[in-house]
């Protein structure tokens, strides 16, 4: 019985973690699909699951409070990210109107700009998607683990 409490427990401080990774893959079908949705569900899938068992196990407690920092984190990254995107699209298209730009100058501003923050973008997915699953089977296994480039939202 023992065993099987602490397999429950590593098993839900592991799904602190690839929840978070699973609802990023829903979002993207959704935008594949062509809802223009953004909802931060990368965020609401471990918050409830820390909720409803930081009381009961400590180590999910721990583990929990990792992944929504890091979720949190990135969150906030892409938010910059957007950000900064939007302010070189306003000022891109503020000079090629002021200048005379011609529409081919306009297309160029905005496909180098696309491809720039697809890479970022994609870069970010994918570190996520390795940092996470490292997390996930470091939680599993019972060991600790701080992902990198954290802000600590919760301590």
């Amino acid at each position: 019985m023992r065993g099987k409490t602490k397999q429950q427990i590593r098993v839900w401080a592991m799904l602190c973690h690839l929840s978070a990774l699973l609802a990023w893959i829903l979002l993207i079908l959704v935008i594949i699909i062509g809802i223009p949705l953004y909802l931060p569900l990368n965020v609401l899938a471990p918050l409830i699951i820390w909720r409803v068992k930081k009381t009961q196990y400590t180590w999910v407690d721990f583990q929990g409070k990792e992944s929504l920092n890091f979720q949190l984190s990135l969150t906030f990254y892409v938010l910059i990210l957007v950000i900064i995107s939007l302010l070189l699209v306003f000022t891109g298209f503020g000079i090629a109107m002021t200048s005379n730009g011609t529409a081919n100058y306009i297309e160029i501003i905005f496909r180098t700009l696309l491809i720039g923050c697809s890479a970022i973008v994609l870069f970010m997915l994918l570190l996520q998607s390795f940092v996470v699953t490292c997390a996930a089977m470091k939680a599993y296994r019972g060991e600790y683990y701080r992902y990198p480039f954290t802000i600590r939202f919760l301590i």
